[in-house]
């Protein structure tokens, strides 16, 4: 289809989308009509036209997306093995022992997200998994862990070398440098990120106070005053299991572990690390990581297999139910991510072209070289925001910024435009109410969907807001260290103001926790 015949219209089915969302509190016909806008544009207003095309692009993206499907029936089995197993009953009791206090709790939760950086979508539901039942004790609300796993998933994996995040963008910038060594260059541009250095502050921040603000104050009240943790049907079904007493904490950590060594040593196999072919840290960024992840996660099944049926944790016939539990407890997930990659798809370059458009649309904006950044991490947000990916934000916009630098001479803002470009990515599918990320945190943390997503667009913008500041003074100095400093300190003050207003205007009861 040609660009120009469809201009702005190429951003409606996104927007339909979101702004349906946010409005009816229900995503699936909200993704499904903004799917439906998408073809019927695409297909120039014929109705059989619209459906061959939404079915068509649904059926290619899960067939592109499978192995993530079958990484989530996976998980899904393991996280209800080792729930009726008494794996994550006994791990909860003995961190409940050893942790103190509630802001340990968040503390534990967000200690583990940040260990767990090989990948996001095996960040938010395995230490979900992991954390539910301490944040359970200590009354932190479904919505508060939800932003604590998503807010340690994609923002620690954009700054980590050796993740799938980190090792993908390397390869990115080197295809759109042409020069130099992208992993090098993804290194240096670390500082530049000031979405997910000033995140990983904003986290410290949250745990260590007792600060909450917007939606996020309504449920965190309800929790700590009256016991009430807003979390998903699911967690219904799991109070409904029967959970042996005969699980030990070594049935938790064991799994869990032989997932994490599992995928990182499937990441090397499947990235051409073992056949010499590449280094193991090349093998990082060639791994296909979502095969990977399958592989993980059916060793670390295998594992478990073996570990509860000689102790007679399980019976055999317990066991194969169970897996049949687990993947029905991730329908809701699924379809979610179905409508998810299908809107991403419609939006792709193969149909309305939405990154393009918005990418044709910087480079004809005239605006001064100086606030290059600016721009460039506020056209990343939005693109993160209305397609839900950071990884296809990333993709389209990364040529784009290099092209932008050298074209006009201004090769000094190359590290600047980068780091605007992987923060805005970050922050727009932070948000974003269509994002796989967003959604398997809601998923991890057996947290209503929205209730996730309404309550971290307030703290992530506050974020984000910081963020814009230190990219105008990056486009002015040209350096990082400085921009980041003052963000720093715009973060805290404007913190501290909001925890002042909250405490004056209607105090949490803490007595029921401490």
């Amino acid at each position: 289809m040609d660009l120009a015949s469809i201009g702005w219209l190429t951003l409606l089915p996104p927007l339909i989308a979101i702004i349906l969302a946010l409005i009816t509190k229900e995503v699936i016909s909200s993704l499904l009509l903004g799917i439906l806008a998408g073809a019927f544009i695409y297909a120039n207003g014929s109705i059989i036209g619209m459906l061959t095309t939404t079915f068509g692009v649904m059926g290619d993206r899960m067939g592109e997306n499978i192995n993530i499907v079958i990484f989530l029936s996976l998980l899904g089995a393991i996280v209800v093995i080792v729930t009726k197993g008494g794996g994550s009953r006994a791990y909860g009791e003995w961190a409940i022992k050893h942790i103190k206090t509630r802001k340990g709790a968040s503390f534990a939760a967000t200690a583990l997200g940040c260990l767990i950086f090989i990948d996001d979508y095996f960040n938010c539901l395995t230490v979900g998994t992991v954390m539910k039942p301490v944040t359970d004790k200590y009354r932190i609300s479904r919505a508060k862990l939800a932003y604590l796993l998503d807010a340690t998933a994609a923002p620690i994996c954009i700054i980590a070398p050796v993740s799938s995040w980190g090792a993908s963008v390397a390869t990115y910038i080197q295809e759109a440098v042409g020069e130099g060594n992208g992993m090098n260059i993804f290194i240096q541009i670390i500082p530049y990120n000031l979405y997910a250095l000033l995140t990983i502050i904003m986290i410290v921040i949250v745990c260590s106070t007792r600060l909450n603000f917007g939606p996020m104050k309504r449920f965190e009240k309800a929790a700590i005053e009256e016991g009430n943790l807003a979390a998903a049907d699911s967690v219904q079904a799991e109070a409904e299991m029967e959970i042996s007493y005969r699980g030990h904490v070594l049935d938790l950590v064991i799994p869990i572990a032989s997932l994490i060594i599992g995928t990182v040593i499937a990441m090397v196999y499947t990235g051409g690390g073992f056949t010499g072919e590449r280094s193991i840290l090349a093998s990082f960024g060639k791994c296909d990581s979502s095969l990977s992840l399958v592989l993980g996660s059916f060793f670390a099944l295998v594992v478990t297999f073996v570990m509860y049926l000689p102790r007679k944790i399980l019976s055999f016939k317990e066991f194969m139910e169970s897996i049949s539990e687990g993947v029905k407890s991730m329908v809701p997930a699924f379809i979610i991510l179905v409508l998810a990659w299908t809107i991403g798809g419609i939006c792709s370059e193969a149909y309305l072209d939405t990154g393009n458009y918005v990418g044709y649309l910087v480079k004809e904006m005239d605006f001064p070289v100086f606030i290059l950044p600016c721009i460039i991490f506020l056209v990343a947000a939005f693109l993160g925001f209305a397609t839900g990916t950071s990884w296809g934000t990333m993709a389209i916009l990364i040529p784009i910024g290099v092209s932008i630098c050298k074209t006009d001479g201004t090769m000094s803002m190359l590290y600047p435009v980068l780091g605007a470009i992987l923060a805005g990515a970050v922050y727009g599918d932070h948000i974003s109410p269509i994002s796989d990320t967003t959604i398997l945190s809601s998923a991890g943390a057996g947290c209503n969907h929205l209730d996730h997503v309404s309550t971290q667009l307030v703290y992530a913008s506050v974020v984000a807001f910081c963020c814009l500041l230190g990219y105008v003074l990056m486009g002015i100095l040209e350096t990082a260290f400085v921009p980041l400093a003052v963000s720093i300190v715009l973060l805290c003050v404007i913190l501290y103001g909001i925890a002042r207003y909250e405490n004056r205007k209607e105090p949490i009861d803490f007595s029921n926790v401490e």
